[in-house]
């Protein structure tokens, strides 16, 4: 197959460029795990991209893009990650075409690289490196997308970046008020009904006894996490020293993200005892159990918890991207109402805790999501993140 370059397309590559540049702007405040920001963006611009990009596609368009998961920046230590970093992905990308399809850049086709295809797997069209010698060698390919000029889709990217500015993870309290019913109903709803073909499980706990249940199930068991050493190694190098390191590494998270203003000596103190080395002796006396316990505490007083489920306990990719797509429409609307989220991964990190809590809250399906939802009562930094160069590619 050979791809179109019309006229129209030779006038409007800066256009596309221009509203790139917006979207991924406003893509890369989209949340992930530690705020690793595992994914990866290609622009097709080559001969071969573009020839290899509209095979898979199926598509003669003006534009192609590649979604892609970065090796050396995803989650390892835990099988879970796996998911975890696929459904970051898939909120990257959801918010990536909602604001170019704000711009005018409607989508003609979409190929999911189902299983674990990469530049040089079998079954992609080119051989060992389809996409050309542009492509970075530590980049999985997810997704490809072919994009033509279209009609606007009704949003404005300025309400779409300000939505992305807004949304913090906030891990403070947050008020006892209930969370209006309309409200999470509202928040029930997918953006576009009837367009996904992988449907989510969404469920929000309000009642108190579920509530109970679910910090009980917290303070039970979410200490495993903190006393797995892989785990809190990995979480840890995440963890940085302070504001201007996180500003010049652009990703993970300062102390006072987790556990608000401090002083100097506590805060001295706290990265003392977060230490690999330290928090392996201190769980030798049960230091584990008593995070655990504060995290039960903030827990306990939510108003509202929202989980996410896939259908089966296999999810294929095209399943991982969807949830992640459902997950960014959830929190950017939340966002809109002025609610805010704290997600509380530990217990879905450790498949038998997974399914012991599915069992127990009858969730249903695969959890892939859980968080606190509700009024934030105090404002959240803000977390940093990477130069665009390290994100976007053209190849």
């Amino acid at each position: 197959m050979t791809t179109r370059r019309t006229d129209h397309m030779a006038a409007a590559v800066s256009t596309f460029a221009q509203a790139l540049e917006t979207a991924a702007g406003t893509a890369a405040l989209s949340p992930s795990s530690h705020n690793c920001q595992p994914w990866g963006l290609g622009r097709a611009t080559s001969t071969t991209a573009r020839r290899s990009a509209a095979d898979l596609t199926g598509a003669d368009a003006d534009e192609y893009l590649v979604l892609a998961l970065d090796r050396e920046r995803e989650l390892t230590a835990l099988a879970a990650h796996a998911v975890e970093m696929e459904v970051s992905c898939g909120v990257y990308w959801r918010i990536l075409l909602r604001t170019l399809a704000a711009q005018g850049w409607t989508t003609a086709a979409v190929r999911v690289l189902d299983g674990d295809a990469d530049p040089g797997a079998a079954g992609l069209p080119g051989g060992g490196r389809p996409f050309g010698a542009g492509w970075p060698t530590a980049w999985t390919p997810l997704c490809v997308v072919a994009l033509r000029p279209g009609p606007l889709s009704g949003e404005r990217p300025a309400d779409l970046h300000e939505s992305a500015l807004a949304r913090r993870t906030h891990r403070g309290p947050y008020g006892r008020e209930p969370v209006a019913p309309g409200l999470l109903r509202d928040l029930e709803e997918p953006a576009t009904p009837g367009a996904t073909a992988h449907p989510v499980h969404l469920r929000h706990l309000t009642e108190r006894r579920d509530l109970r249940a679910f910090a009980a199930f917290v303070a039970r068991h979410a200490g495993r996490d903190f006393g797995h050493r892989a785990a809190w190694r990995e979480t840890h190098s995440f963890v940085r020293r302070d504001t201007a390191d996180a500003t010049a590494r652009g990703d993970g998270f300062t102390l006072e993200q987790l556990f608000g203003p401090m002083s100097r000596p506590r805060r001295a103190a706290m990265r003392l005892a977060l230490a690999p080395t330290t928090m392996h002796l201190l769980g030798k006396v049960g230091y584990h159990r008593v995070l655990a316990a504060g995290l039960a505490d903030v827990v306990r007083r939510t108003p509202a918890v929202v989980t996410m489920g896939f259908a089966g306990q296999a999810p294929t990719r095209a399943e991982q991207l969807e949830g992640g797509a459902r997950l960014a429409d959830y929190w950017w609307r939340a966002t809109r109402h002025g609610l805010s989220l704290h997600p509380i991964s530990i217990v879905l990190q450790h498949d038998d805790l997974r399914g012991r809590l599915e069992r127990e809250l009858s969730l249903p399906g695969r959890t892939f999501f859980v968080s606190r939802v509700g009024v934030a009562g105090s404002p959240a930094p803000r977390s940093h993140r990477r130069a665009d160069a390290a994100v976007h590619v053209s190849f």
